[in-house]
């Protein structure tokens, strides 16, 4: 993809979809460095349905500490590799206190250095909670890259770091949700629905689908 047909593409991504919200459900920065935890490898809507109650309930790493990992779990329990998230939730929260006055900090190495924080989890904060231009490569964001062309790569950095050179400027505040979005409903992973995607002419992938196919 060229530097025009990329502008386009989110262009036409903005027009669409001005200001794309994630689908995590969260009521402050700290419950959504939490709920960001809990979705590694799980999807949005079981994450919710699991801590709607929870955020009731807990909304500061304090309550989280006091709550404890046994009752913890038992609200995430549905959500898969709960036990180890569980831990690393309330080690988090505890760091959170310790070192950094229970504040959510703004730096992606601070960030990394909280138990079950990986890069990934790290941007998606860093872009929702400060409005920084990052670009969290998941499964979706890695699958657009090397299929419209725009960020080839063989590993989630390499994905992000393409994307990051690639995206303009004035679209990287909501370029992470425009890709996840698009990733999770148009562009899928089995059959893109090509017939409906309004960026079908600006994207690199060779073998659209079509309304017979």
């Amino acid at each position: 993809m060229n530097k025009a047909k990329i502008h386009d593409f989110y262009a036409k991504l903005e027009q669409q979809n001005p200001e794309p919200k994630g689908e995590l459900h969260y009521v402050n920065n700290y419950t959504l460095l939490v709920a960001v935890v809990l979705s590694a490898q799980a999807t949005d809507v079981g994450v919710n349905k699991a801590t709607k109650p929870l955020f009731k309930k807990i909304k500061t790493p304090q309550k989280m500490v006091e709550l404890g990992e046994a009752k913890l779990k038992d609200y995430i329990k549905t959500i898969g590799l709960y036990n180890a998230k569980g831990k690393n939730v309330i080690k988090l929260s505890q760091m959170l206190l310790d070192d950094y006055g229970g504040k959510i900090p703004q730096t992606r190495d601070e960030l990394q250095k909280l138990p079950g924080v990986g890069r990934k989890t790290a941007n998606v904060v860093l872009n929702i909670a400060f409005d920084q231009p990052t670009i969290a490569v998941d499964t979706h964001l890695f699958r657009l890259g090397n299929r419209t062309g725009m960020a080839p790569g063989k590993t989630p950095l390499e994905v992000e770091q393409k994307f990051e050179k690639a995206t303009p400027a004035e679209f990287m505040r909501h370029a992470h949700h425009w890709l996840i979005l698009h990733g999770r409903y148009v562009c899928k992973a089995r059959k893109p629905d090509c017939p409906a995607c309004v960026v079908r002419n600006e994207c690199g992938f060779k073998a659209k689908t079509t309304l017979e196919s």
